[in-house]
């Protein structure tokens, strides 16, 4: 009963950022010769295409007090996202980060300045009681003072019935250590939030292949009951506390345009079902049609993403 009155159906807590991808396929940031522009950041992602997808949607968020921060504002005004909780600063320009074009996991170089100066009294417990889902990612735990105020948030959120969520996308060059983001990690999970990883992201947070038995292990075992490992073309796997392990196939595609933002499309798919109280095997079969409409797209989803709202 208590999701009737809550109103925001996702919260999303982190880094919104401008994305230079590459114009060249395949190569790497060495051989790239020119850039497009497009609106980034993992949390950001998840919250315009919940937006798009007709849940009220809003991105708690710090830019600078330049163009690029315009820029952010205006393309997630424009689709329905709620930016009344995105934080304009002086003295540090919004963050950018140089993106290759890939098929696979891309290669990137980032310049973090604004994003990660999320402060406390950006998320008030009125927000936060009026939440479904508080969403945040690694990247966006990886840096102070967005940190200390993302955990703290999170407790407060769990306490006050939402329920939390995060996409584990560890990269080495975020951090100050491997030790400090598994430290970080674990008190996330305490939460028990809904984790989505990817085989890369678990590669290079333990720096060497884990049997996917022992990857859910690791989360079981600090307090979450649903892990969701997507493994690129061959699909996805989703374990329950429990319960036998869900494996579903990825969806056929002819031709991969541009892989950044996949697992944000598949999340947001996921999430948006799991808003919509559906059962976990069609949460992930949203989820997958989303991600393979994103393969197939450069930049954001096209415009037609909203017919998924009507498959439910």
């Amino acid at each position: 009963m208590k999701n009737l009155i809550k109103d925001i159906d996702i919260l999303c807590v982190g880094e919104v950022l401008v994305d230079f991808i590459g114009h060249q396929t395949g190569v790497l940031i060495n051989n790239t010769r020119d850039y497009h522009r497009y609106l980034g950041g993992s949390p950001a992602n998840v919250a315009m295409n919940s937006a798009r997808l007709g849940l009220t949607s809003v991105m708690v968020a710090t830019v600078g007090d330049d163009g690029f921060g315009e820029y952010i504002f205006k393309r997630l005004k424009e689709v329905g996202v709620n930016t009344n909780y995105i934080e304009t600063i002086k003295g540090k320009p919004t963050s950018v980060i140089f993106v290759s074009k890939t098929d696979s996991t891309p290669d990137f170089i980032p310049f973090r300045k604004a994003d990660s100066s999320i402060l406390e009294d950006q998320i008030s417990s009125n927000l936060l009681s009026n939440t479904k889902i508080y969403h945040t990612t690694c990247f966006a735990l990886s840096k102070d003072p967005a940190q200390t105020t993302i955990l703290k948030k999170a407790e407060e959120a769990f306490n006050l019935g939402c329920k939390l969520s995060i996409d584990v996308n560890y990269a080495k060059k975020l951090w100050a250590s491997q030790e400090e983001a598994l430290k970080v990690i674990k008190s996330y999970c305490k939460f028990n939030p809904l984790v989505k990883i990817s085989e890369d992201d678990m590669l290079r947070l333990f720096e060497k292949e884990l049997p996917h038995e022992d990857i859910f292990n690791f989360f079981h075992s600090y307090g979450v009951d649903t892990v969701c490992l997507t493994l690129g073309s061959k699909g996805v796997k989703l374990s329950q506390k429990g319960k036998d392990i869900i494996q579903l196939p990825a969806i056929k595609i002819d031709l991969v345009q541009d892989a950044t933002g996949a697992g944000d499309a598949f999340w947001s798919g996921f999430l948006f079902a799991y808003i919509k109280n559906k059962p976990i095997e069609k949460c992930l079969e949203v989820a997958l049609q989303l991600a393979a409409l994103k393969l197939q797209n450069v930049g954001r989803l096209p415009d037609n993403i909203n017919i998924l709202s009507e498959l439910l």
